[in-house]
């Protein structure tokens, strides 16, 4: 017995060897991967729990959230969550759920406070994402829990009683028991590859049909859509007019400063995303009515507004429209892109 026991100890040692070094040749030969750092690891490990666990150690006050809400929220979501064209609601709506369309905010619609935490650290404000501090996520959650009627005025959000904090719906998600919800697997008859298209969104950030004023269909989510939605609307105004409708391709082509030239990428990359459709009061790229005035008031006051930030009569630019990470030489390249496309 003991020969026997002696002789498969062996066998597993020389199994575990051979699985070790074929594990290692396979690495070496692939050199696929490296181990992830703590740092890089901790840039993606920022979920956070209903009991509060990932929250970062830091605090906000619903007083300083009201301030920095008003500077670059309210453009979008309105001064008291209400929000502003088809912009998300955020406050309000409780007793609706029943209804036919109910109105879904944070304060009648998410069971979680830490979901609201969790969803502007990571993708607000909505053109510069990951932009903003833990404090200032802290205040802002104050905030918006503060238009929900869900704190008070005086109230200092922490990472030590945000979890303590009970929505309204918390009981109005459950594990939905029925058998035939459940998804089975099937890797039959699946569409070949190579028949398929597919379609970008504006920078692959949102939906735009629904920007367009009048459009016919607002989850429309692709740049087509938008354009048809253009036309359509141009086609309304010609019919009132009786003005000729004229396409983009018959367009006069422009011609471009260096300055602006240089400006067109960071155009597409950070601007485009408000002034390529006008929301939040911007004037739309190529709106020569809308850029018009704007002109009047000479290059380096559009310059300065640009960097520096400015609130206007129907709607507000945050500095360097949210993306701080752009130098000045670029946003000033960016507005002589807007100012001579729009001419």
């Amino acid at each position: 017995m003991y020969r026997s026991l002696k002789h498969t100890l062996m066998a597993s040692l020389l199994g575990a060897s051979l699985v070790v070094a074929i594990t290692a040749s396979a690495s070496e030969k692939y050199n696929v991967g490296k181990t992830a750092t703590p740092e890089e690891i901790a840039g993606w490990d920022i979920d956070i729990r209903p009991d509060g666990k990932g929250l970062p150690i830091g605090q906000g006050s619903v007083e300083d959230g009201e301030v920095l809400y008003e500077q670059i929220c309210a453009a979008c979501h309105g001064l008291f969550g209400e929000g502003e064209g088809r912009w998300p609601v955020l406050a309000g709506g409780k007793g609706t759920l029943k209804d036919a369309r109910p109105t879904k905010t944070v304060g009648s619609y998410w069971p979680y406070a830490s979901t609201l935490y969790d969803y502007i650290r990571r993708a607000m404000p909505f053109t510069a994402p990951r932009s903003l501090t833990d404090e200032q996520t802290y205040q802002l959650t104050a905030y918006v829990l503060y238009l929900n009627e869900l704190v008070d005025d005086d109230f200092v959000l922490t990472h030590e009683n945000l979890a303590q904090i009970e929505m309204p719906n918390k009981d109005g998600f459950f594990i939905d028991p029925r058998p035939d919800v459940k998804n089975i697997r099937c890797m039959q008859a699946c569409d070949d590859p190579k028949t398929m298209t597919i379609e970008g969104t504006l920078k692959g950030i949102t939906p735009v049909g629904h920007f367009i004023e009048g459009a016919d269909a607002p989850a429309a989510s692709h740049e087509g859509q938008q354009d048809l939605e253009r036309e359509k609307a141009q086609a309304r105004q010609a019919a009132l007019s009786g003005e000729e409708v004229q396409s983009e391709q018959d367009a006069v082509s422009v011609s471009f400063s260096d300055k602006a030239l240089a400006g067109k990428e960071t155009f597409e990359n950070a601007c485009k995303v408000c002034h390529g459709s006008g929301i939040a009061g911007s004037p739309k790229l190529g709106d020569h009515e809308a850029w018009a005035p704007r002109v009047k008031q000479d290059m380096s006051v559009l310059v300065g507004h640009a960097i520096n930030g400015f609130a206007g009569t129907f709607g507000i630019m945050p500095p360097k429209g949210g993306r701080v990470d752009l130098s000045d030489q670029q946003v000033e390249e960016a507005v002589n892109y807007m100012v001579e496309s729009s001419k």
